[in-house]
């Protein structure tokens, strides 16, 4: 007689699963459903499509994103502390209010994704590309920018304590107006060069703001 199992994990890339923490949806399609408030702690979400999907106010703590497809998704309001969102593909997608202390998104795919009001302390950008990328008062404490794309993002109503990791990021016309980057570590004056700050951004010893600051509105 088969054995019957209930509410034990998910088989292995088992797409038909309902949202459930732990489960395995590797390469599934979950594109353009509506599914917020899913309970996905520690699932295996690698180059899942949720392309368009809803996943507003799930919780993704500790969920492995790699590699998955979130363009124009929904993560607003969503838990993801440690999560990996490396390699992602998130193109206009909704961060905003996302708590991801401690996530990855390097070498991702973040153009013009929206990180509103998120709390990306200790993330991690790293090659990331993020032009247009938006984090008006988004939490940036000790995320590292290493030679990421912030072509066009502004960071100009971030707000961090200590320092921010910067060294070979791509700033051309990124907002900083405002900002005390005066901890920062690895910026140097050809990438103050290019950025937009005014009289208020606060730049680490040996900078100097350029003459072309401030720049006309974008």
């Amino acid at each position: 007689m088969p054995m019957a199992f209930s509410g034990g994990p998910a088989t292995a890339a088992d797409c038909g699963s309902s949202a459930a923490p732990g489960l395995d949806w590797r390469d599934c399609s979950k594109r353009s459903i509506v599914i917020p408030g899913s309970d996905l702690q520690g699932a295996d979400l690698f180059s899942t499509d949720f392309t368009m999907t809803d996943l507003s106010g799930s919780n993704l703590t500790g969920a492995n994103l790699e590699k998955a497809s979130l363009m124009r998704a929904s993560l607003a309001g969503a838990q993801a502390g440690k999560a990996n969102f490396s390699r992602i593909e998130a193109y206009r997608t909704n961060f905003s209010g996302i708590s991801a202390e401690g996530a990855s998104f390097a070498a991702a795919e973040l153009q013009r994704a929206d990180f509103t009001g998120a709390k990306l302390t200790g993330g991690n950008f790293e090659k990331a590309e993020l032009g247009r990328a938006n984090f008006d008062n988004a939490v940036l404490t000790g995320a590292k920018f290493s030679f990421a794309n912030l072509s066009r993002a502004d960071l100009s109503s971030a707000t961090f304590e200590g320092p921010i990791v910067l060294d070979h990021a791509f700033m051309f016309l990124t907002r900083i107006e405002g900002l005390d980057l005066s901890a920062a570590t690895g910026l140097e004056q050809a990438q103050v060069n290019l950025a937009c700050g005014n009289e208020q951004t606060k730049l680490p010893a040996g900078l100097a703001a350029p003459d072309g600051w401030p720049c006309a509105a974008d």
